[in-house]
């Protein structure tokens, strides 16, 4: 399984952007499949973007659709998370997971990042 190390996040005003990062380390990147996560404080984890590796299909959830892109570096083992527009209810904590050759995005992935947090706010 692969290891996770996140880099990114920080603070930011409403209709800013960052950019999330996930260092993976391991063998076969190519052949597992990876999600971000997000929570906000009170809520329960939710699934904002996942990779399938099957197909090389990406979902993205309504609430981030047309503002958040998913991105896969083979070469660097690395993978992104692109947020535009970025709205005060994207605020939380986002985490990356990765899952051998997954389809889908679930809390009993294999590997998660520790997280960062990402507030948006004036």
């Amino acid at each position: 399984q692969l290891h996770l190390v996140q880099s990114g996040g920080g603070s930011v005003q409403p209709g800013g952007s960052l950019t999330l990062s996930c260092a993976a380390s391991g063998y076969n990147f190519v052949y597992y499949g990876f999600g971000w996560f997000r929570q906000a404080p009170g809520k329960e984890r939710e699934v904002v973007v996942c990779y399938n590796t099957h197909d090389g299909s990406i979902s993205y959830s309504d609430s981030v659709k047309g503002r958040f892109t998913f991105a896969r570096d083979p070469g660097k083992t690395t993978i992104y998370l692109q947020m535009n527009s970025l709205k005060p209810e994207d605020s939380g904590v986002y985490y990356c997971a990765s899952d051998w050759f997954g389809n889908r995005c679930h809390e009993k992935m294999q590997s998660w990042g520790s997280g960062t947090s990402v507030n948006v706010s004036q």
